[in-house]
């Protein structure tokens, strides 16, 4: 591949990015005493909840590639230290759900309420159109890199 075309270009600028979230998200991590999986088990939580699935332990499991033990240990220590909660799906009894409590959503804010700001100042500079633009591109990486990830 030809490092120098513009393609790869975004591919480098991406995973500077990448790096850069990691960097905060670790750093987060280390001031709350949380593990970086915690922190992604949260950004999962805060994801379904935004796109009204229902999260179980088991779907959680998945997302994170984690084992049932695995699993069970994360969700008790999150609800610990009072960043989830469980409670009884109505639908089915059986069925337990994972929430973000209000002070996780805070914490969260308090932290990364500044870079998102920041971000946000930046997307509001393209107009409409470059915003799709950009959409449709990182959609695209996004659904490729989840592609390579279950091969």
């Amino acid at each position: 591949m030809d490092e120098q075309s513009p393609a790869m270009g975004l591919i480098h600028l991406l995973r500077a990015i990448t790096v850069e979230f990691d960097l905060l998200g670790a750093e987060f991590a280390a001031r709350h005493g949380l593990h970086p999986t915690d922190v992604r088990a949260l950004i999962h939580l805060l994801d379904a909840a935004r796109d009204g699935t229902r999260a179980t332990p088991g779907w959680l499991g998945e997302q994170l590639r984690l084992n049932s033990a695995g699993t069970t240990a994360l969700v008790d220590r999150l609800e610990r230290l009072g960043l989830i909660r469980r409670s009884r799906d109505t639908v089915d009894r059986r069925r337990v759900l994972l929430e973000v409590e209000d002070r996780a959503e805070e914490l969260g804010w308090a932290f990364f309420g500044p870079v998102i700001g920041g971000v946000v100042e930046v997307a509001d500079g393209f107009d409409a159109g470059e915003l799709e633009t950009v959409r449709r591109f990182l959609a695209a990486a996004l659904e490729s890199a989840g592609r390579a990830r279950s091969a």
